[in-house]
């Protein structure tokens, strides 16, 4: 796909806008860097001194220079070992915020009749509140272990697993588009990182927000300058 600029900050490749929102039915968010601001595994690694420690694994993985990242998500949170909720509360209250423009592109979307699925590396602390706080319909993430109130390092196995990586990304939006009787070109995913590469390559719609230079290079359309919602300037309805 050759890129063009739709306009200053704003790249698109293999599709012709306008397009109509009312195509799509459903709208996939990765959560750390797209639909809020910070990477939550790297400020929870600064309440016990480990941030820089941890920031360093968690650049790589979305660079997508380690191939293994359930087994870096792993060596991340046995390094949170000792962080406790109180530590975790004042993260959400003090560091973490909705990215420019994402109550926005959500309230649209919904409006139009698209469902909203939050699918992310992160964890459920922080997920289950931005999907109370946006009315999101659906989520997927990993659960942190406590003992006591304290993290011990671990993750909690769930149904479907125990991490949350690209390919449960990628299976968790088909299984929404099978939920829902859609094609998943009815779908449009949206990330930062290598592990969003999955399942944006099974969306109709891949979009890139300031993400790293393979999912740049990857999307229908890269957001590099100003707020998610500019997404919405592509649609004509």
């Amino acid at each position: 796909m050759k890129p063009s600029v739709f306009a200053p900050g704003l790249i698109i490749a293999g599709i012709t806008p306008p397009l109509r929102l009312s195509d799509y039915k459903l709208i996939a968010f990765d959560m750390d860097s797209t639909l809020i601001n910070i990477e939550c595994v790297d400020e929870i690694a600064a309440a016990v001194g480990r941030k820089a420690e941890v920031a360093a694994i968690t650049e790589a993985a979305m660079r997508g220079e380690i191939s293994d990242y359930k087994d870096s998500l792993r060596q991340r949170v046995a390094l949170l070992k000792g962080v406790t909720i109180a530590d975790m509360e004042r993260i959400y209250q003090n560091h973490l915020q909705l990215n420019p423009g994402a109550a926005e592109l959500v309230r649209v979307c919904q409006q139009a009749g698209l469902k909203v699925l939050l699918v992310s590396g992160g964890f459920t602390y922080f997920t289950d509140r931005i999907r109370d706080r946006l009315g999101i319909d659906y989520t997927r993430a990993n659960v942190l272990e406590l003992e006591n109130g304290v993290l011990t390092g671990r993750m909690v196995h769930q149904a479907w697993g125990d991490i949350c990586d690209g390919a449960e990304k990628r299976s968790m939006l088909l299984q929404m588009c099978d939920k829902l009787a859609i094609n998943p070109k009815q779908a449009i995913a949206m990330g930062d990182g290598a592990n969003d590469l999955p399942m944006m390559s099974v969306a109709g719609l891949s979009v890139a927000y300031h993400a790293k230079p393979a999912v740049r290079e990857f999307a229908n359309v890269s957001i590099e300058s100003g707020g998610l919602d500019r997404l919405l300037t592509l649609f004509q309805d």
